[in-house]
């Protein structure tokens, strides 16, 4: 007997599971066939908006399978096309689209979600990030079976993974992505052999883990130097925290807690280090060091305060 699997990714979060699944001959007796990748449209990215294949797609291409690009999975058309791979089961990482219930409910075994979080906690669209900001010390990966609901579905499997002090969104994700692919062989034969019921997620121990907003990214000095840290860290590499000095905006990339001075105002630079410069918040000291300006490139927060007369100077709005 053989088990259709259709796998549906977007971006490089979902590469190492699509790449473990190509490598997989048998599931608890089942021999594995991946029949086919289905992944968001081609979109302009890059400074030149070149039109750019989503990563799922380019490694699906490179592994020889057909690759599906709807734009949405909810007309008869788009559901017609799916149902002609005749998947048994759908497995799902950073999809990006909605599966409807017709989806859901198509193969024999449903679709299973690599989700990067531990559930209940986090659910929605940016677990990492949320993690990070929230000052959460361990996040993981939840394997569940999906239903109508956003990221509700029992839970099959998890793996804990320690958040480190010094991480961003970008090390914590590079860490998360084979971790899934783990997971997902790790948990395949039991979804497949139906061994026990995967758990029900308790609603009570639910939070949300909103999609981020570039408005995110601008620091409000009068915050505390601890929320302030864990934002440059949880916005690399995606908004990226930052303020203004002298008009023009200033990208936050490397930042840790310091003491401050509590007689300075908030955004005030009360200090010059050998890795940077320390700014004045609502509470504490935050030592920035590695900045980027407008139109340059990231650098050491040192070499960029060196020739500029910082100290006693306001950032921000």
């Amino acid at each position: 007997m053989s088990l259709r699997v259709v796998y549906c990714g977007t971006p490089d979060f979902a590469v190492p599971a699509l790449e473990a699944l190509a490598r997989l001959d048998e599931v608890a007796g089942e021999t594995l066939e991946l029949v086919a990748a289905y992944t968001q449209p081609d979109r302009p990215a890059g400074r030149g908006k070149k039109l750019t294949a989503p990563p799922v797609k380019q490694a699906a291409l490179e592994l020889g399978l057909p690759v599906e690009q709807p734009l949405s999975l909810r007309d008869e058309a788009a559901q017609s096309q799916l149902a002609a791979y005749r998947p048994d089961l759908l497995v799902v990482a950073a999809y990006g689209l909605i599966l409807p219930p017709a989806v859901l409910k198509m193969p024999r075994l449903g679709a299973i979600n690599i989700h990067a979080s531990l559930l209940p906690r986090w659910r929605g669209a940016a677990p990492i990030n949320r993690a990070i900001e929230a000052g959460d010390t361990e996040t993981g990966i939840t394997i569940m079976q999906m239903e109508a609901g956003l990221d509700t579905g029992p839970m099959w499997f998890k793996r804990i993974e320690p958040i480190h002090p010094d991480d961003t969104a970008a090390t914590l994700h590079d860490r998360l992505a084979p971790l899934g692919a783990e997971a997902l062989i790790e948990a395949l034969p039991t979804i497949v052999r139906g061994d026990g019921a995967p758990e029900r997620q308790d609603d009570a121990q639910a939070c949300y883990a909103a999609k981020l907003a570039k408005a995110e990214a601008s620091v409000d000095w009068r915050e505390s130097a601890d929320l302030i840290e864990r934002r440059v860290r949880a916005f690399n590499p995606w908004p990226v925290a930052q303020t203004m000095l002298e008009g023009q905006p200033l990208r936050l990339w490397g930042a840790r807690m310091v003491e401050g001075r509590d007689e300075a105002a908030p955004g005030e630079v009360i200090e010059l280090t050998a890795d940077g410069f320390v700014v004045q918040t609502g509470a504490g000291g935050l030592e920035l060091t590695r900045v980027q300006r407008a139109g340059g490139r990231p650098v050491a927060a040192s070499d960029f305060a060196r020739g500029r007369d910082l100290l006693g100077v306001r950032l921000g709005g």
